[in-house]
């Protein structure tokens, strides 16, 4: 009678285990882990491409960089990092990869003119995000009684 007892209790709490407790841990780092991403994206800040013509012994090409805003300076210049660049003009250079973005530092340094960088359109984009992120919010205080 005991082992029937025994065996009846550990199927409760396997039951228990398996339906109720182990898919809630999955549940919230799910939860956690799309939090995280969210919040990765409310935090990456202003990107934007910056254009420019490049002139070496009579040959010239337009060279297009990508940078992301670190601070704004009251003369309205913009200290930039750089995240990519290339030339319209493959002929006109061959570095690529960090050789490229350290030559792009050298020419153009740290701060660029902000009205010449076309910022990406981002403020519909972190409205969705930051919307996403006050639902996943909800659902893991409702779902998980936090």
């Amino acid at each position: 009678m005991i082992i029937f007892w025994t065996f009846v209790v550990a199927a409760v709490l396997g039951y228990l285990y398996g339906h109720r407790i182990r898919p809630n841990r999955r549940l919230r780092r799910a939860l956690k882990e799309a939090q995280e991403i969210c919040r990765a994206v409310l935090e990456e800040g202003r990107k934007g491409v910056y254009k420019t013509i490049v002139t070496d012994e009579q040959r010239s090409s337009e060279l297009v960089v990508e940078v992301k805003e670190l601070a704004l300076t009251q003369a309205g210049q913009v200290k930039v990092q750089y995240l990519s660049a290339f030339y319209k003009n493959p002929d006109f250079r061959t570095r690529k990869g960090e050789a490229l973005l350290k030559e792009v530092h050298g020419l153009l340094g740290d701060y660029l003119p902000q009205n010449d960088i076309e910022w990406y359109e981002t403020t519909e984009r972190h409205q969705k995000t930051q919307k996403y992120l006050n639902s996943l919010d909800y659902s893991q205080k409702s779902l998980l009684g936090d």
